[in-house]
């Protein structure tokens, strides 16, 4: 069996250092020197071996986890609202063989850019012939505005996207342009081309969406728009990864996503799944979207975890997305540094107005810091400083860490 996972390589480094009990607070001095008195160093100190302490993940622990999040998904596959996890059905029983021909177009919305692509298709011998793509990103107000707003933004960019169509693209005449939309957000999925909202997460709130079907959403702002398009299938990001994957290499079984939230879906057998009413599968599987980023069971939380939670748009919700993903790990790390500023005098006597600014860290500034391999870590220091306001600091801080 294989797996397909896709993380961003700017967050790979800091996964793996939350997973292995620790998280990278960037600790350097600016291009700047500045002497900071040893008293704040050491006062500080205890709040990192701390965090390092509720960090942790023995191997009691992960088993501990391993054992709640199977049997979430056991209750999930059963009836729905029973667990956690909602183990949502994708209706997708058939996956790509790498026979298939023609032209193809894929919206993917799952952040806070959304990306178009389009893929000239040739069969077995040729494979892929041509690909385009483009990415653009979500105005903050759209995260926050109507779903028709959001979604008459999605289909212009899309629109002048199909546009440019030419070259190696060829679309058959008579033929309507069919595109596969890809929703990386909680849906009931009713058939393989029409899913109702459940809810937004990974920071959206857009209004007027939930309960709603997704494709109709789509499908009417692209009529505004007056393109000529039918979406043919929509799926989640981890289902589309794992089709994608599956192209190439038909071992692939289960697929991850690992970016501005996480999933993962894996191919079910169909008298696994109790609440599934009725089985038109011919293949006797489906993918199962699992949704694990609602998991909450036994996870190891830190204070700076739960305060996040508390101060969010979804207090109680997504806790195992808000631990590991790249939406929330850039925060999680500020708030980290204002205890360690305000308990310690770390940064001085007074503590920046950047610093202050909830989500002014990103996941990519303390991925890149992480990668500073610099004697006196003078990139760390820059992005300190451009970013937080933070002038600092005094190498033998490390030595305390």
């Amino acid at each position: 069996m294989s797996i397909a996972a896709v993380t961003p390589p700017a967050f790979r480094s800091i996964y793996e250092r939350r997973s292995a009990a620790k998280v990278v607070v960037p600790v350097s001095r600016h291009r700047v020197i500045m002497a900071v008195q040893s008293s704040s160093v050491v006062s500080a100190a205890p709040i990192l071996t701390k965090l390092k302490k509720d960090c942790a993940t023995p191997l009691p622990v992960l088993r501990h986890v391993a054992d709640a999040m199977a049997a979430d998904m056991r209750a999930g596959l059963v009836a729905d609202g029973v667990s956690d996890l909602k183990m949502i059905l994708s209706y997708v029983d058939t996956l790509p063989t790498g026979n298939e021909k023609g032209l193809f177009y894929a919206l993917d919305l799952g952040g806070t850019n959304f990306r178009v692509l389009r893929v000239q298709l040739g069969g077995k011998e040729e494979r892929v012939i041509a690909t385009e793509f483009d990415q653009v990103s979500i105005p903050p107000e759209l995260m926050f505005g109507t779903s028709e707003e959001l979604f008459d933004f999605i289909a212009s960019g899309l629109a002048k996207f199909a546009q440019t169509e030419g070259g190696d693209f060829y679309l058959p005449q008579e033929r309507t342009r069919e595109i596969g939309f890809t929703f990386s957000f909680p849906v009931k999925q009713t058939s393989v081309d029409s899913g109702i909202l459940i809810k937004w997460t990974k920071g959206f709130a857009v209004s007027g969406t939930a309960g709603k079907d997704v494709v109709a959403c789509l499908n009417e702002a692209m009529e505004r728009q007056g393109l000529n398009m039918r979406v043919s299938a929509l799926v989640n990001d981890t289902v589309a990864t794992l089709a994608g994957a599956r192209y190439w290499d038909d071992d692939v079984m289960v697929s991850v996503i690992l970016g501005t939230g996480t999933n993962a879906c894996y191919v079910e057998s169909i008298g696994a799944i109790p609440k599934l009413q009725s089985n038109d599968s011919k293949s006797g599987r489906t993918i199962v979207n699992t949704e694990w980023g609602a998991f909450s069971n036994g996870l190891p939380l830190t204070e700076f975890d739960r305060e996040m939670d508390a101060e969010s748009i979804n207090p109680g919700e997504q806790i195992f997305e808000k631990t590991i993903s790249g939406m929330y790990l850039g925060e999680i790390v500020r708030r980290v540094l204002i205890k360690m500023a305000q308990g310690g005098e770390l940064f001085g006597n007074s503590i920046s107005e950047k610093l202050m600014t909830p989500f002014a860290l990103r996941t990519p500034d303390i991925c890149a810091m992480q990668q500073d391999t610099s004697k006196d870590l003078g990139h760390v220091g820059s992005i300190l400083y451009d970013v937080l306001g933070v002038l600092f600091l005094h190498s033998c801080f490390l030595a305390q860490c």
